[in-house]
């Protein structure tokens, strides 16, 4: 009977541990201690892609010049509207032309992926840039130094890689990558680095240790995030 009485109540701790275990905070969170840790990315998200890119050490900025790249704003699709335009025109609402169909005269930046907030957009008077979300220098500095000039000018005017923003903050942000800035408005940092990974993975722009890094530890807070 003894016997019994100690094997019961061993396997009654068993239990209790168990449960206890299984319903702690965090234990189905990856990462978490004691729950998914090492649990690798879901296929087709922007956390899986991120481990596609090539890590590197950042080259030299030398050489580096905006003109690289191929006159600002060139028509590249071919439609009559310089790129800047076009990217107003999918990215305000409201918008009002200048001349009928292509040259922007006002509109309104609703819900400004970098600060949450409205901005207005008026024909000389600015306060909407459109931003490289992959900078162009940064871009140089880790493997577009050595593209050919088409290259170079399709990166500039790819849709994927421009959003109209809040200038004043991206005058901030400059050349920066993930590791060293994120857009002030965090609601909209996981779809931001998931549009990074996904022009640095377009045109096989590389990336520094501490950038993978910073990139995975935004999108490990939205794990299910896909690429743009």
């Amino acid at each position: 009977m003894l016997t019994y009485r100690r094997t019961f109540t061993a396997a009654a701790l068993a239990a209790a541990a168990l449960l206890t275990t299984a319903c702690s905070p965090g234990a189905d969170i990856p990462g978490a201690e004691g729950g998914g840790a090492g649990k690798p990315a879901a296929r087709g998200t922007a956390l899986a892609a991120v481990d596609s890119l090539t890590v590197k050490g950042r080259a030299p900025k030398t050489g580096y010049e905006r003109e690289k790249f191929g006159r600002a704003w060139a028509d590249v699709d071919g439609n009559g509207c310089g790129t800047r335009d076009d990217i107003l025109k999918r990215d305000l609402t409201g918008v009002r032309f200048t001349d009928g169909r292509c040259k922007v005269a006002s509109g309104t930046l609703t819900d400004d992926p970098y600060t949450g907030t409205d901005v207005t957009y008026v024909r000389g008077r600015s306060k909407v840039d459109i931003d490289h979300v992959v900078a162009l220098s940064d871009a140089w500095q880790k493997g577009a130094g050595k593209w050919d000039d088409g290259t170079r000018r399709r990166f500039a005017n790819d849709p994927l890689n421009l959003l109209a923003v809040d200038a004043v903050t991206n005058r901030r942000k400059s050349d920066a990558d993930a590791a060293t800035w994120l857009p002030p408005n965090k609601a909209y940092r996981c779809a931001y680095v998931a549009r990074q990974v996904a022009v640095k993975k377009k045109y096989g722009v590389w990336v520094t240790a501490g950038e993978r890094d910073a990139m995975k530890r935004v999108l490990r807070t939205c794990p299910q995030q896909k690429l743009p």
